[in-house]
This record gives C-alpha cells, sequence and structure tokens, in this order.
C-alpha cells in the first residue's frame, strides 16, 4: 500500500488514500503540522505511489521503472523544492512554471514536492498563486509547510489542507528506532518523548556525550548504596561533567525529569510479565513520595539555571540530591 510505510497519520491516510482509489486528487495540497511528524516523507510515499507503473492496487511496487527511477532520484516527473538559504526565491517558482508547461514525460503525471513553503516571501508566492489558480492538467502539487510560521493566505485558499498532528508516545518511538537503528529502546523512548511526539526532530536533539552521561547518571542513581564518601565522590564527579555541557544541559534535565515519571509510572500500573530492566531491584526501594521529590529537585535545578545561577553548584546539588 501507498502508505504502508508511514507511521501514525491515520486521517490523511484515509482522505488521500479514498482521493487516489476514486482517481480524484486535488491539484494542490498542503500539508501543514509542527516540524517532524512525517509530512515530508508523506508526500515522498504520495509521490512514489503515483508515480508507480503498476497497475493493480499494490502501490508503489519497487521493481517497475517508475519506481526505480524515483527511487535513484531520477524521475523526470519528480519535482522537489527546498529552500535556497533561508527562503524559497522567486526564481525557482519561475523554473517550475516553465517545466510544470510541459506535459509530463512518460509517466502520466507529474508531482511537485514543494518542502518550507513558509518560507516563501510574497513575490514568490504570488508567482506559485498562478500555478494554483490555473494548474496544468496532470500535475500535482504537493506542499509541505511547519506551522512554526504563516503561510500566504492567497496560497492556503488554492489548495486543499491535510493537517499533521504529534504521533503518540508509542508512534513516536517506533519511528525514533526505525530512525535510529543504533540507540537503546531506552535512549530511542526517552529522545521520542522529549521531541513531543515529532520524531523527526530527534536528531537534533541527540548529542552522544549527553546520552552518556544521561546513562551514567541513572546507573549511579539506581545501584545499590556505597558508602557515603564513595557516593558524594561519584555525584561531584558526574556533575563536574553536567556542568561542562552547553547548551544540552536543560535536555538532560528533561531527560532525567522523564525517567523518573516513567518509575512513577511503572509504580502505578505495573505490568505483569514485564521484562526487569537493569537497577530494578534498587529502584523498588523508592516510594512515589522519594520519585516525586526528585523530579521537584530536576525542577529546582531547571530553575536555579534559568536565573543565571553558578552551573557547576547547581548541578552539585542536583547530583547530591539524586545520587548521595
Amino acid at each position: 500500500m501507498v502508505f504502508s510505510s508511514i507511521i501514525g497519520q491515520v486521517k490523511a491516510k484515509k482522505l488521500l488514500t479514498r482521493a487516489m482509489a476514486a482517481d480524484r486528487l486535488a491539484h494542490g495540497y498542503l500539508f501543514t503540522g509542527p516540524d517532524g511528524v512525517g509530512k515530508t516523507s508523506f508526500g515522498l510515499a504520495l509521490a512514489a505511489g503515483l508515480l508507480c507503473e503498476q497497475k493493480s492496487a499494490e502501490k508503489p511496487c519497487g521493481h517497475c521503472a517508475g519506481c526505480l527511477q524515483f527511487a535513484s532520484g531520477n524521475h523526470p516527473d519528480f519535482l522537489r523544492i527546498c529552500p535556497d538559504g533561508a527562503a524559497i526565491k522567486i526564481d525557482q517558482i519561475r523554473g517550475l512554471k516553465k517545466a510544470v508547461s510541459f506535459s509530463p514525460f512518460g509517466s502520466g503525471v507529474r508531482v511537485v514536492l514543494i518542502e518550507d513553503v513558509q518560507t516563501m516571501r510574497r513575490e514568490a508566492g504570488n508567482s506559485l498563486l498562478k500555478i494554483l489558480e490555473e494548474p496544468p492538467p496532470d500535475n500535482v502539487l504537493l506542499l509541505i509547510a511547519s506551522e512554526s510560521e504563516p503561510v500566504l493566505p492567497t496560497i492556503l485558499s488554492r489548495c486543499q489542507i491535510i493537517p499533521f498532528s504529534p504521533l503518540s508516545d508509542d508512534q513516536a518511538v517506533q519511528v525514533v528506532e526505525k530512525l535510529h537503528p543504533d540507540l537503546n529502546r531506552e535512549d530511542a523512548r526517552s529522545l521520542a518523548l522529549l521531541a513531543g511526539g515529532c520524531p523527526g526532530q530527534v536528531a537534533a536533539l541527540r548529542d552522544e556525550a549527553m546520552l552518556q552521561l544521561r546513562t551514567d547518571c541513572i546507573q549511579a542513581i539506581t545501584a545499590v548504596p556505597e558508602e557515603p564518601a564513595r557516593q558524594i565522590e561519584l555525584a561531584l564527579d558526574l556533575a563536574g561533567r553536567m556542568a561542562e555541557l552547553q547548551e544540552n544541559l536543560d535536555m538532560l534535565f528533561d531527560l532525567l525529569a522523564i525517567f523518573f515519571k516513567d518509575q512513577i509510572v511503572a509504580q502505578l500500573s505495573p505490568v505483569q510479565g514485564a521484562e526487569v530492566s537493569p537497577g530494578a531491584a534498587q529502584r523498588e526501594r523508592w516510594n512515589l513520595q522519594h520519585l516525586s521529590d526528585k523530579i521537584l529537585a530536576v525542577d529546582a535545578a531547571r530553575n536555579e539555571l534559568a536565573r543565571n545561577c553558578n552551573r557547576g553548584l547547581v548541578c552539585e546539588v542536583l547530583l547530591l540530591e539524586l545520587v548521595a
């Protein structure tokens, strides 16, 4: 099926699957929603299905000439436009107008994918508007827009709008594991939650040093208590490494808070027969009040950091609270 590779976005799948089955696709669609929820992947999947030369419903087939050309990135009837620098320029749209004035080369339809439409300035938008108002036959325009900036109203009014929403936690984890197979499941889940159901943003969030430090902190937090002096030494060592993080320190706080919230959920709704993770036996000594206090400690550290308190001191106080 066309959208078999897409996780989530059920409404968008149903709408476009029905339109394809009835051969009633609109000339222009605008996919809009948060960054990282799969809008571009969805557009590419739709383009692959439309350019597949297989006559059956199982599209894209993956082995016809159209599929092979699309997979190689050389399909003559697929045009992809991305911002040139910070914005889509007028010359790019002029080139598009010239290209769509000719009939598709051989597939019967031409698919145009325009990314980050919200970056388009009025001059380029007006040029694109002429295409949308008088669409050439056998052309489907797929416009991708982030909700971070408004799209020109004239473009909104000429397209069928398909809204995209953040994925569920489980769906986001699936996507992260698919895109980042080298991540362990715990890191994949934490980053998916941190991205707020927008798994495409995980690549920008990944920081190997930060993830390793998170793992080391959790191991220290969940370890069997050692001698007090050794615990203090370990906490101060971790605090020193934590203070050296630059812009990702606040992100590390988020990941630690997610870990403790997960422990609360596990205690409130234990899963029978679930696999016991490392440190689980030690975590049994925590009650809900302990976990709540640890989350409050992380929040307090975040607030102190926002007030420009000494980073090293903030990290030391937090780690002594969590470990020692």
